[in-house]
C-alpha cells in the first residue's frame, strides 16, 4: 500500500516535471525566435532609428532649416537622404522633390542691355524671386525672359527628400515648409502700355491702298497680344469723313486695334473731337461693342471723370487718367476727355490707396516739339516740354500717391526713371501714326507691367519703331539698347 502510495505520487511529479519542462523549453524557444527576429530585422529591442543624411550640395541657411526640423526628437523609421540639385530649365517634380527656390537675373534699372549673354558676371548678379521688385531690372537668359516664359530664363533649385518611408514618414514633416507657390502664367496679371496711337492722315491713304487694317499690326500683333491688358491711347475718332488730311480714322481700323488684343483705351488726347461730338460719341459705342474698357475720357464730364479698376488674378489697379493739354476737354454733356483737377486726382489716388489698389496714372500733357529737321533730335528725350514743369508734375503725382505715372502725350519717346517709391515714364511715343519723316516719330516704347498678389514685379521696356510701310514692329535688339541708353542719359 505505502509503495503503490509512494509510486502514485512519483509518478505525478515525474509528469510535472515533464509539463514544466517542456513549458520551459517552449517559453525560451519562443523567445529566442522572437528576440531573434527582432535582432535581424533590427526591430524592437533591437531596433536602429532612421539616420538622416545631408549631402554636401544643401546650402547652409537650408541645412540650417531642415536641422530645426529634424530635430533629435524626431523618431524616424527609415534612413533619408536629402539632397539638392539646380536646373536651368524648370523639371517635373517626383515625389520627394520640391521647388524649394528660383533665382532670377537683375542688373540695375538703368541698364540698357536686356539679356545676360550680354553683360560681365560683375554686371548683374542673381536673386530669389521672392526679392524681385521693379527697382531692378529682370534679364532674359538666351532670349528667355522668365515672367513670360516661368519654365526658363532662371534657375530652379530642388529639393529632394529620399526614404524608403517618404509618404508615412517624411511628407507630414516637410510639406508644410517646402512645398511653396510659385508665379505661373495663370497668377501673373501682364498689362502692356503704349503711347500714341493715331490711325488717321497718311495711314487713311495707306488703308485704300491696302484694303485691310490689320496690315498695320502684322509685325506687333504676336507681341502685344500675349498680354493680360493691351491699352494705347488713341485721339482719333472713327467717322466716314476720315481722309489723308484729317486727324479721323477709317472706321475699318477697329480692326487693327482688335488685332493688337486691344482691352483699354485712352482717351486723354485732344484730337478726339476733331471730326465732331457725333463722331466721338461713335467712336465710343464701337468700343464697347467690342469690348475695349475707356479710360480718360467719355460721353460727358462724369463718365470721362470715372477710374478704370481692374481687378484681376488677384491684383486691383486704379488706373486714372488726364488730360492736361491744349485741347480735347470734356465739359458738361459733351464727350472728350478728362480734363486734370488738382482735388479731384489728390482725392482718387487717396481712395485707391486706401483699398489698397496699385495706382496708375496717365497724364496727356504739352507736348514737347522738336521736329527741326530730319535727323536724329535729342532735344524732347529730356522730360520737357513747351509750357510748365513735366518733370516737377509728375513727380507730383507720385508724391500724392501713384505708383506709376506715364505721359502718353509725347510723339517722341522720353526718358524715364523711379522717384521716390514709384516709377515715371514722361513720354511713350507714337505706337501708330503717319509721320514717318522724323526719326524721333517713328519709336515708341511698350511698358510691360508683370504683378503678382497685387506686387509690380517688374515693368519691361521695349522699343517700337515703323516706317514708310506704316507696320509697326519691335526695334531690332542692337538699335533697341543704343535708344534706351540715349534715353536714360537724359534722365533727371
Amino acid at each position: 500500500m505505502w509503495y503503490n502510495l509512494v509510486m502514485k505520487i512519483r509518478r505525478k511529479r515525474s509528469r510535472a516535471k515533464m509539463f514544466f519542462g517542456g513549458l520551459i523549453i517552449f517559453v525560451v524557444m519562443f523567445a529566442g525566435a522572437f528576440f531573434g527576429i527582432q535582432f535581424f530585422t533590427k526591430t524592437g529591442i533591437f531596433r536602429v532609428p532612421g539616420v538622416v543624411y545631408y549631402d554636401e550640395s544643401l546650402k547652409p541657411e537650408e541645412l540650417t532649416k531642415l536641422q530645426a526640423i529634424f530635430t533629435e526628437d524626431v523618431n524616424l523609421d527609415k534612413d533619408v537622404t536629402i539632397s539638392a540639385k539646380e536646373y536651368t530649365t524648370k523639371p517635373e517634380l517626383s515625389e520627394g522633390e520640391f521647388l524649394y527656390d528660383i533665382y532670377v537675373p537683375v542688373t540695375d534699372f538703368y541698364e540698357e542691355r536686356m539679356d545676360t549673354g550680354e553683360l560681365t558676371g560683375g554686371e548683374y548678379h542673381t536673386i530669389p524671386l521672392e526679392e524681385l521688385d521693379f527697382t531692378q531690372k529682370l534679364l532674359a537668359v538666351d532670349g528667355k525672359y522668365y515672367l513670360d516664359d516661368f519654365n526658363s530664363g532662371a534657375t530652379f533649385r530642388v529639393i529632394s527628400f529620399d526614404s524608403e518611408k517618404y509618404s508615412e514618414e517624411i511628407a507630414p514633416l516637410v510639406t508644410g515648409t517646402f512645398a511653396k507657390e510659385w508665379p505661373e502664367k495663370d497668377t501673373v496679371l501682364t498689362m502692356a502700355q503704349t503711347g500714341v496711337t493715331a490711325l488717321s492722315r497718311g495711314m487713311n491713304e495707306k488703308l485704300n491702298s491696302m484694303g485691310d487694317a490689320t496690315y498695320f499690326a502684322e509685325k506687333i500683333k504676336d507681341y502685344l497680344a500675349k498680354f493680360d491688358l493691351t491699352h494705347t491711347s488713341n485721339e482719333s475718332s472713327f467717322t466716314e469723313m476720315a481722309n489723308s488730311k484729317n486727324i479721323c480714322s477709317d472706321p475699318r481700323f477697329i480692326n487693327t486695334l482688335t488685332a493688337i488684343g486691344l482691352d483699354i483705351v485712352e482717351l486723354t488726347g485732344n484730337h478726339n473731337q476733331d471730326c465732331g461730338d457725333d463722331a466721338a460719341l461713335e467712336t465710343i459705342d464701337i468700343y464697347e461693342q467690342n469690348g475695349i474698357k475707356i479710360v480718360g475720357g467719355g460721353r460727358n464730364t462724369e463718365e470721362a471723370a470715372t477710374p478704370l479698376e481692374i481687378g484681376e488674378k488677384g491684383t486691383d489697379i486704379t488706373f486714372l487718367a488726364y488730360n492736361l493739354s491744349t485741347g480735347g476737354a470734356t465739359y458738361d454733356n459733351t464727350p472728350g476727355a478728362n480734363q486734370y483737377y488738382e482735388e479731384d486726382a489728390a482725392a482718387k489716388i487717396a481712395a485707391a490707396k486706401e483699398r489698397g489698389d496699385f495706382v496708375i496714372v496717365d497724364v496727356q500733357y504739352y507736348e514737347c516739339s522738336a521736329y527741326v529737321a530730319e535727323d536724329e533730335d535729342t532735344t524732347c528725350d529730356y522730360a520737357d516740354s513747351a509750357a510748365g514743369d513735366q518733370v516737377g508734375f509728375f513727380r507730383h503725382l507720385i508724391d500724392l500717391g501713384a505708383d506709376i505715372v506715364v505721359g502718353t502725350s509725347a510723339h517722341q519717346p522720353q526718358t524715364f526713371g523711379l522717384y521716390n517709391d514709384g516709377a515715371i515714364y514722361y513720354g511713350l511715343g507714337n505706337l501708330f501714326f503717319d509721320q514717318v519723316w522724323w526719326p524721333g516719330t517713328t519709336r515708341s516704347l511698350i511698358l510691360g507691367h508683370y504683378f503678382y498678389k497685387g506686387k509690380l514685379l517688374q515693368t519691361r521696356i521695349t522699343p517700337t519703331v515703323y516706317d514708310n510701310s506704316m507696320q509697326t514692329k519691335l526695334l531690332d535688339k542692337e538699335t533697341a539698347e543704343w535708344f534706351l541708353r540715349r534715353l536714360v542719359n537724359e534722365r533727371p
